[in-house]
């Protein structure tokens, strides 16, 4: 049931007015994206709702949307479950990840300036701290960001694109290993910001190739560590 896997007041009420359907999309989508709402969770449309503060037809609107794009299971007679990635649907994405971030990885050190590489390292350091502080979600947060930031220093608008489609998932799947991976995942960090910063395209790409292979690598070992 919804109260195993959120925390009471883990749920801000959503303020009205705006595209409430939408809003309750997002807050649901964020939700399952941090785990917050686990894989195999049944979702009950009642409790949702009283949790978001709204009523039960944006939460099933949202639901269906959900369905569709393969964040939940919608079972006949059953309800709606959030889903549970195969280890197959892990490193297929997870490749993907490695292919487009490896060429952004090499397009920021051919262009990135001082000014970006200046708000990467200040991004690495928010996630040292978040790892010292032994904060999961905010070395989740300060992850996702450093990554965007390199594929914005990419400059390539269609490469931008066809990694925010795949951007969610990875934090998705990054979660459950982000305590595991900790430290030696912002050395890896620092490690390609010095390739950035020299400007030596082929070790940014080798460094972030072995970086989100070694995620994926991790994610497929959890179970057994």
């Amino acid at each position: 049931m919804l109260s195993r896997g959120l925390p009471q007041g883990a749920v801000p009420k959503l303020e009205r007015p705006g595209p409430l359907r939408e809003r309750v999309y997002e807050a649901l989508l964020e939700l399952i994206t941090t785990r917050a709402l686990r894989p195999g969770q049944h979702l009950v449309e009642s409790e949702l709702a009283g949790q978001l503060g709204v009523s039960r037809q944006p939460v099933r609107e949202a639901l269906q949307r959900l369905n569709t794009e393969g964040w939940v299971d919608l079972r006949p007679a059953q309800g709606a479950f959030v889903h549970e990635p195969t280890e197959e649907d892990a490193d297929q994405l997870l490749t993907v990840r490695t292919l487009l971030e490896a060429e952004a990885a090499r397009l920021a050190a051919a262009g990135a300036d001082a000014a970006g590489v200046a708000a990467l390292e200040d991004l690495c350091a928010k996630g040292e701290r978040a790892v010292l502080d032994d904060d999961v979600d905010g070395a989740v947060a300060a992850n996702a960001e450093f990554h965007a930031k390199v594929m914005e220093l990419a400059g390539n608008a269609v490469l931008s694109e066809l990694a925010a489609q795949v951007d969610r998932r990875v934090r998705w799947y990054y979660t459950p290993v982000a305590r595991q991976r900790g430290k030696q995942s912002w050395i890896e960090h620092r490690e390609l910001i010095a390739a950035i910063t020299t400007g030596d395209e082929h070790r940014a790409t080798a460094i972030m190739r072995a970086h989100t292979e070694h995620t994926r690598r991790t994610y497929h070992e959890r179970e057994r560590s």
